[in-house]
């Protein structure tokens, strides 16, 4: 594996999750604010590598690989910290939800690429739109600069929360006839 930008990104967006959740943790008044500028550097290494690997012709398969792990676990990580943190059943339910849409999507890929059909589960603009809502959601929580902005939050996470289920759905229909064949292969 050679690396290059866009992998290099990627991993320091893996190097970025620890040190997001100690300035989660700091107990200073200032603490939200960098834990939610950390988290904003990781997201937007998200779409800079992205851009960056299809401009400058650096796909790979590391990236292929890392890319879509770094950004999983940035985002269960910070939906983690959220729950802990606002200890309600109105935020545990949509992180709960958002990351057993992750597995389920996960895994449905892998397996539609084992049987040579992943580019019928391919990424939509409804799951990029669900990113979006999600990214600027947990941004706003994880800063809770002030009420309303806590407010502004809570409807970005159900607004991706509604993504969630509806990019799941979609996925799952666009895989419906392999997943229910009989045929084993």
């Amino acid at each position: 594996m050679r690396l290059n930008i866009p992998n290099i990104l990627s991993l320091l967006r893996l190097f970025l999750i620890p040190v997001f959740v100690v300035a989660f943790y700091l107990p200073y008044s200032w603490g939200p604010f960098l834990a939610a500028m950390i988290f904003w550097v990781a997201g937007f290494t998200d779409w800079l590598d992205g851009m960056l690997a299809r401009k400058l012709g650096q796909m790979s398969r590391f990236g292929a690989f890392i890319d879509p792990v770094a950004d999983k676990v940035l985002v269960a990580s910070a939906l983690i910290l959220i729950t802990e943190h606002y200890h309600t059943i109105w935020v545990t339910i949509p992180a709960v939800t958002m990351i057993a849409r992750e597995i389920i999507i996960s895994a449905l890929r892998e397996w539609m690429a084992e049987i040579g059909k992943r580019a019928s589960v391919a990424v939509s603009w409804i799951g990029k739109w669900k990113t979006l809502s999600q990214m600027f959601a947990i941004w706003v929580l994880v800063w809770r600069y002030d009420d309303w902005m806590v407010w502004l939050g809570y409807a970005a996470l159900y607004l991706a929360t509604v993504l969630t289920y509806w990019s799941m759905a979609q996925y799952l229909l666009a895989a419906k006839s392999d997943l229910l064949s009989e045929e084993h292969q």
